[in-house]
Formats: structure tokens, sequence, C-alpha cells
């Protein structure tokens, strides 16, 4: 039987992404088989996670899935002998209106899988305050159980002393004491950590990260906490279309952001996957019927996308007869022109008329919940499709007729509708799935 836990923490920034490698890779040296889940709607931390236990690891989130797919896709760690789920921000935060199954919030998901929750606890410039922040979150809302936590960042041997009497005489267990480490602190760029695939070093950095956690947590008492768990029988699979029967997909440094979960329902539904580089100045697989551009980081990489003609042509030419989408950065890259952080513009694809620039950063972050005026790829018009927003772009021009009418999760309309223009769309929010 497996066994789970949840990693969760009072806030982003805390290390439940290092603390999370740590253990799995710890627990995977000492011969155990570990699963991850990432709680949220995140594109980067479930390639950390593969990268730790050699394991596909998919997204959960109960604001844009029902109880029925999430129990479909952590039913994949029921051969496991340990899953660990990594919350995204803080334990209890998600969106104020409540979505299919909840708000978002990890704490949905370890009340619903009925797994413990180890917290991550930085005491950086406090010392007893971190047990009242702890017991907090531990008696905040029933149903969600808290097994312990592990401290981080911690200054000295005094301030340890000083946090662990407080949170033992407030009842909470305290499964270890990290100090500060700078060696593995994760890089980070603008919409978070820079994704695996860019690091070579990932295998050493994350070995270093076990090692240094195995030193100061007691691996032993951690897993020790966790409930044991034995996956049910999902009513229902994923409810997700994959856009074609033979999809080129856009996949590279630049076009990174694609859900694990939609590629393996674009799989489990039959459909091929033929994956293309832009950056490598490729064009989308001639016997496609759909080409679909992912996000990523299509601004680091703009003048080498404008340089590359035969993708732009092969891209425009595809066109002409099939449907092409873009989410994001993909959508970016099917605009007119994009403007990088010097303010240089580059030359797009040309396939819709919208203009976007880094120049000038503005933060777009949410769920959206949209409504398609007209069919894009796998979804016809009238669909009402949940996925999430996240970027830093600003939009110069938008003329194109937009494709949706588009919702953030308390309902308000926002400006980023999405475009059409012949067989190509676009949208800036990446799907999740679709309301049935």
């Amino acid at each position: 039987m497996a066994t789970g836990l949840v990693i969760s923490a009072p806030a982003s920034g805390v290390g439940k992404t290092t603390l999370t490698l740590a253990l799995a890779r710890a627990w995977r040296n000492r011969g155990l088989n570990v699963q991850c889940f990432k709680s949220g709607p995140d594109y980067i931390d479930p390639a950390f996670h593969a990268a730790a236990t050699a394991r596909v690891s998919v997204n959960v989130d109960s604001w844009a899935m029902d109880r029925g797919t999430i129990a479909h896709l952590v039913s994949r760690g029921a051969d496991a002998d340990v899953v660990l789920a990594e919350g995204s921000m803080g334990l209890f935060d998600g969106v104020a209106a409540r979505g299919v199954s909840g708000t978002g919030a990890t704490a949905d998901i370890a009340e619903m899988l009925g797994w413990p929750v180890v917290l991550v606890i930085d005491p950086s410039g406090q010392a007893q305050t971190a047990a009242a922040i702890a017991a907090g979150l531990r008696d905040y809302r029933k149903g969600v159980r808290l097994a312990g936590v592990v401290l981080n960042r911690v200054a000295s041997p005094r301030h340890e002393d000083l946090v662990r009497r407080a949170l033992n005489d407030s009842g909470i267990a305290v499964f270890g004491a990290l100090p500060r480490h700078a060696e593995i602190s994760l890089p980070k760029r603008h919409l978070g950590l820079v994704q695996a695939e860019e690091q070579a070093e990932i295998g050493k950095l994350i070995d270093e990260a076990a090692r240094f956690v195995a030193e100061h947590v007691d691996l032993d008492a951690v897993l020790r906490a966790a409930a044991g768990w034995s996956p049910q029988p999902a009513a229902n699979g994923l409810n997700v279309t994959p856009p074609g029967q033979r999809i080129a997909l856009a996949r590279d440094a630049a076009f990174s952001f694609v859900y694990p979960h939609m590629l393996e329902a674009w799989r489990a539904a039959g459909a091929e996957i033929v994956p293309f580089s832009p950056l490598a100045d490729e064009a989308p697989d001639a016997s496609a019927d759909v080409c679909w551009l992912p996000g990523g980081y299509p601004e680091l990489h703009a003048g080498r996308i404008a340089a590359n003609a035969r993708f732009r042509s092969s891209l425009r030419s595809f066109a002409e007869t099939r449907p092409v989408h873009g989410e994001c950065g993909g959508y970016m890259v099917l605009g007119a022109a994009l403007t990088d952080a010097d303010g240089i513009s580059h030359e797009m694809a040309g396939l819709l008329g919208l203009e976007t620039s880094f120049a000038k950063r503005r933060m777009h972050l949410g769920y959206r919940l949209a409504e398609l005026a007209a069919p894009m790829p796998g979804h016809q018009a009238g669909a009402r499709l949940r996925g999430h927003e996240f970027h830093y772009s600003t939009i110069l021009a938008q003329p194109d007729t937009p494709l949706a009418v588009v919702h953030d999760a308390t309902g308000a309309v926002i400006a980023e509708t999405g475009s059409r223009r012949g067989h190509a769309t676009g949208t800036f929010f990446h799907l999740i799935s679709e309301d049935r």
C-alpha cells in the first residue's frame, strides 16, 4: 500500500520544492519507489519532480478539475511506496470563488486525499512566533491534518532551539531543521524556477539537496507520518479532447509549458504527437492535421525565432489549410511582433495581429474560465474551458476577432480574450480542462 504526504508552507518561496525534491531523491536512494504530484497550475515543478524520481509528475487542481479527474491522476501512484504532493503558495491560498471541486488551495487536495501535511517553516526574523503560525495552520480547517514541520534557513543552533521548544510546547512535531545552504538553492526566473531541462547539473543539485536534508531531517519519522492510501477507482478520466489526430507540437527551450496530463490525455484518446523545434528552425510535420505552440520563454529567444525563416514560413504555409493554436508564449509567436526586455521589436509569424512587449513588465496571473465564441482545435464554439494565465507581457495590439469571452476566478471579464484569424487561434491562458 502506498503512503501519501503533502508538502506545504505558510507562503511561497519558503523551500517547498527543494524539500520535495530532496525527500524524493533521498527515499529513492534507499530503494523506495516515489511518485510526486504538483497541486495547482505550475508547469515547471513537475519536470523537477521527474528528474528526482524518474517518474512523470502531473498537476492536480481543485479549481479546474473535478474529484474524478483528480482521482484518475493520482491513481498512478498506486504502485509507489510513498507519494508526495507539493503544494503551491500557502497551504490555504486559493481563489475567492469555488471552482469545480475547490478553490485551488493545497488544503483541498490534502483533505480530498486524506494525506497529512508536512509544513516547511522559514523562521527567519522570528523565533516562537513560528510556532504560532504553525499552530494556526494546524487548527484553521477541519479535515486538514498536520503531520509536523521542517524548519528551513535556521540562523544558528540557539535559534533552532528557541523555535523547537515553542513547537514542542504546541504539540507540533519537528522533523528537522535546515541551516542556510546556498548551494542547493534552485535558480529563479521571472516566472519561477529555471526549467529542469535547462540545468545540466540538475541531478547533482538534487543529490546534494538529498544529502543535506538526510543529514538534518529524520527521514524515517517523516515516512512514518505518511498516511496509508489505496486509490479509489475513478468514475471518469480526464476532461480533455485532443486538438487533432496527429499533432505537430512545438517543443524546445522556448516552448515547454505543457501540462503533462494534457499530453497523456491526448495520447490516451489515440492522438499522435510529433514534436518539432522552432529554435532549431524546424517545420511542423507536414502530415499533421493540427499544429500546437505551447507557452514558454519566447521573449528570451525572440531574435532567434525571428531569424528562423524556415520555421516561420512553414508555419504560415501550414496555417493555410490546417489549424494552428498558440498558448501564451505560443500565442505571442503567432502574432505580428514581440518586443523583448531591451525594447527591441522582433517580427513573429504574423498569423495573428497580436503585438506584445516585455519592455514594461506587467504581471497577468490567475485562473481563467473561457467560453469560446468560435471553435479552436479540439473544442467547439460554446465550450467552457478552464485554464491558468501567468506572464509579464503587455498587449500593444490585439486587433483580431476575439476567440472567447474570458473571466477570472471572481467572474470578472478580462481583456485577454484570445484571437482568431483564418485557421489560427491563440489564448493567453494555458488549458487545463473543459467543463462537461
